[in-house]
């Protein structure tokens, strides 16, 4: 069956590294979708543009803040943005612009319409456009990332509940 006759939506958040922002994306959005009762419905997954950090669990920072908030990341496992991820995802949605470009780099053209950037969903940070990248930064970048997501991610949702 092809994912357009399914009636599953595919969600994929993307990153550099897929160590920071994208699985923190990841967490907070499986979260939103169980808690609405759309996790039958709704697949979540988060990669990175980079094979840097293939195999290995989220940074330990972002693990943290996460935790504080209630979101489990223990069992993600970064991975690289596979060209079959374009057929199979719904909604491919970078983090920052550069990422975003590589995706577009990668991208079949007749996939290129599921790209964006996740922040396109928010009401609260309109001015920002990307999620920052907190990766050399102390705590409260942590912090910032899953102010960003949680809410974009609430949006998202929104966006496609309001679609089905």
């Amino acid at each position: 069956m092809r994912l357009e006759e399914s009636m599953e939506t595919r969600v994929l958040f993307v990153c550099m590294g897929n160590i920071c922002r994208s699985p923190t994306a990841e967490a907070v959005f499986r979260h939103q979708v169980k808690a609405a009762g759309f996790d039958e419905t709704i697949h979540i997954d988060s990669a990175g543009t980079h094979d840097y950090h293939i195999g290995e669990p989220p940074d330990e920072r972002a693990q943290n803040a996460a935790q504080r908030r209630g979101y489990d990341m223990q069992e993600l496992r970064a991975r690289q943005v596979q060209m079959g991820d374009f057929e199979m995802f719904h909604h491919i949605l970078a983090m920052d612009e550069d990422n975003l470009a590589l995706l577009k780099q990668q991208c079949p053209p007749q996939y290129r319409h599921k790209l964006g950037l996740l922040m396109q969903h928010s009401k609260k940070f309109v001015e920002r456009k990307e999620v920052p990248d907190p990766y050399f930064g102390g705590r409260q970048g942590f912090e910032e990332v899953l102010d960003m997501v949680e809410e974009a991610g609430q949006e998202l949702l929104d966006h496609i509940r309001n679609k089905k």
